[in-house]
């Protein structure tokens, strides 16, 4: 799901910039608003790479660019809203981005569980390491 939402996310922020380029973004004012659209660009497919990698770096990514992707479009769309609440419901808008928003945040933790039974180890060979026996060097016996 993380995958498929978060591609889908890339394709429509690539979209707009191939529709509008570098300025197409710049009806939210705020500059860190614009730049963070763009950085989506980025962001959105590292999500996809290291999720799909099962790194647990891609789940907290993913939690962390979704409510930065929340507020940003909240903060960006809020003139709107004032005026007419229930454009929240349309499937075009808002609606689609809270609700993915919803399902990252809420599943964060249970698939860092997950994902940590399934790899425990962080680093390579480091069961190896911990767990190998030490020899202890027998003597021989007095005579």
């Amino acid at each position: 799901m993380y995958a498929i939402g978060f591609l889908e996310g890339f394709g429509a922020h690539v979209l707009d910039l191939a529709r509008a380029g570098i300025h197409a973004y710049a009806p939210f004012h705020w500059v860190p608003l614009q730049a963070f659209f763009v950085a989506l660009v980025v962001l959105d497919p590292l999500v996809v790479v290291l999720v799909v990698l099962v790194r647990r770096a891609g789940v907290w990514l993913a939690g962390a660019v979704m409510v930065m992707d929340v507020c940003a479009n909240w903060a960006g769309n809020w003139h709107w809203l004032k005026g007419d609440p229930a454009g929240l419901l349309h499937l075009d808008g808002l609606l689609v981005i809270n609700l993915f928003g919803l399902f990252v945040i809420a599943s964060v933790l249970p698939l860092q569980h997950a994902m940590v039974q399934l790899k425990p180890d962080s680093r390579p060979g480091e069961a190896r390491r911990t767990t190998a026996r030490r020899r202890i060097p027998r003597t021989a016996p007095p005579r």
